[in-house]
Order: C-alpha cells, then sequence, then structure tokens
C-alpha cells in the first residue's frame, strides 16, 4: 500500500467525524437550529466563492456572505410570490460588486443559496427521515467513490476538470447510493423505483463536485479555503450535497412524497 495514496486519510476522517457530530445535531433538533447552520454553511460557502474568483474583496465577501445567509432562511418563511427575489438578492448584488467572471459568480451564489432552501424544504417539510437519506446517499458516494478510485484506479473521469476522479470511482458511488436507497425503500415501503431515485440523486451529487471542481480548476485554486482540515472547504465539502439537495427540491415541485 503506497503511503502518499492514503496520505490524507487521518485528517479527512477526523474532520469528516466533527461535521457528521454537528450535522447530526442540528438534522436531529430541526427548526431554527437547522436553519441557523444551514444560513452559516451557505455564507461561508458564498465567502469561498468571492474569495476564489477575486480575492481582493475581502469586505465584499463578508458582507455577501451575511447576505447569502439571511436570504436563504428568509426565502424558506416567505409566501411563494418572494422567493425567488430573496434567493437572487446575493447574486445580483455580488454581480455588482466584484470585478471579474461576474456571470460565474451570479449562476454559482444562485446555485448555493436554492440549494441552502433545498435543505432546509426537505428537512422541516418532508421530514427528517428523507433529510437522513439525502446525507447518507451524499456520504455513500463520496466513501465509495474515494476508496473505490483510490483501490481500483483506471480511465479518468474528466481528467480536464477534475483529474483525480475514475470512471471507477463514479461507479462505485452509484452502487454505494444504490444500496443506501434499497435499505430505505425496504425500510418505508417505496418500492424499487426509490433505488433509482437514490442513483439520480447520487448523479447530482457528482455533478455538484464536478462543477465545483471546474469552478475552482478556471481560476486556478486547489481548494476553496482551508477551513475544513483534509477537506479544503465549505464548498469542497458541500458541492455534492448541494447538487443533490437541488435535485430533490426540484423533485419535490414535480412529486411531494410522503414523510419517512
Amino acid at each position: 500500500m503506497s503511503e502518499g495514496r492514503w496520505s490524507d486519510l487521518t485528517a479527512r476522517v477526523l474532520s469528516a467525524a466533527v461535521l457528521v457530530a454537528i450535522g447530526s445535531i442540528e438534522v436531529w433538533l430541526g427548526g431554527l437550529w437547522f436553519e441557523a447552520f444551514i444560513a452559516i454553511a451557505c455564507g461561508l460557502m458564498t465567502w469561498e466563492l468571492v474569495r476564489m474568483i477575486d480575492p481582493d474583496r475581502t469586505a465584499v465577501a463578508v458582507q455577501l456572505s451575511i447576505l447569502t445567509g439571511v436570504a436563504v432562511v428568509l426565502s424558506y418563511h416567505v409566501p411563494p410570490l418572494y422567493k425567488l427575489p430573496f434567493l437572487l438578492a446575493p447574486a445580483l448584488v455580488g454581480a455588482g460588486q466584484i470585478s471579474r467572471a461576474k456571470g460565474t459568480y451570479a449562476l454559482f451564489a444562485a446555485w448555493i443559496a436554492a440549494a441552502g432552501l433545498g435543505f432546509i424544504s426537505i428537512r422541516e417539510n418532508m421530514g427528517f427521515g428523507w433529510m437522513v437519506w439525502l446525507i447518507a446517499v451524499v456520504v455513500a458516494t463520496d466513501v465509495a467513490g474515494y476508496f473505490v478510485g483510490k483501490a481500483f484506479g483506471g480511465p479518468k473521469f474528466w481528467p480536464k476538470v477534475s483529474p483525480k476522479k475514475t470512471w471507477s470511482g463514479t461507479a462505485g458511488g452509484w452502487v454505494a447510493a444504490a444500496l443506501v436507497g434499497t435499505i430505505f425503500a425496504l425500510y418505508a415501503g417505496f418500492g424499487v423505483l426509490f433505488v433509482l431515485v437514490s442513483i439520480l440523486a447520487s448523479m447530482a451529487s457528482q455533478a455538484g463536485d464536478i462543477i465545483e471542481s471546474a469552478t475552482k480548476r478556471k481560476f486556478g485554486v486547489k481548494d476553496s479555503s482551508n477551513l475544513i482540515p483534509g477537506h479544503g472547504g465549505f464548498l469542497d465539502r458541500f458541492d455534492g450535497m448541494m447538487g443533490a439537495a437541488l435535485f430533490v427540491l426540484i423533485a419535490g415541485l414535480i412529486y411531494t412524497p410522503g414523510a419517512m
């Protein structure tokens, strides 16, 4: 076994354990506690986004992070007619404040805010079980992708965007998500179609990871920040979760499932 291939494992595991502990408590509590947690996470991700795109705008990064956190929480509580303006506020305001890549910032900032609303909506409207399922799918996808990719290697998934990702790791993530979906389907009596939904959520998670990797590569940064040892920043850690949350939010607009 090559030590270099697994050199970051200890830091990743310890950081993940802390994040899981904090996240588990917040998900269990729900309500304003969970909303505050999501607001902070989305605010930090916006701060990282600005720092990646326009690192000289330190004060602007802080201001937009606060605006994002507030906008995400308020978007959940206001009537449907006003949700979109709140979600777009950080993107539009920030695009007028930064000096480069305004379009990239606006699209990414809108995604962060929409994903934040997705997290809160899933937990508060769909229920605790659905939030646990979403987290389980994303974590299983990430963990399986990491270990399967490291162990088997093989052809790269998209070397120009994310040179470390392999097809073996990507497929391993799908299999892991299918297993999670099977367990939850058996528990809730959803049927085999739910396994497919879990795989689609896994793919959305991987798409979120690819989008964030492409953005980092575009601006020449390795990690979105160094806030989380072994993982980089909050964008590095929650990009997949944001992709899956947006998928569930959009799917929920089409079909509203029962509580789990």
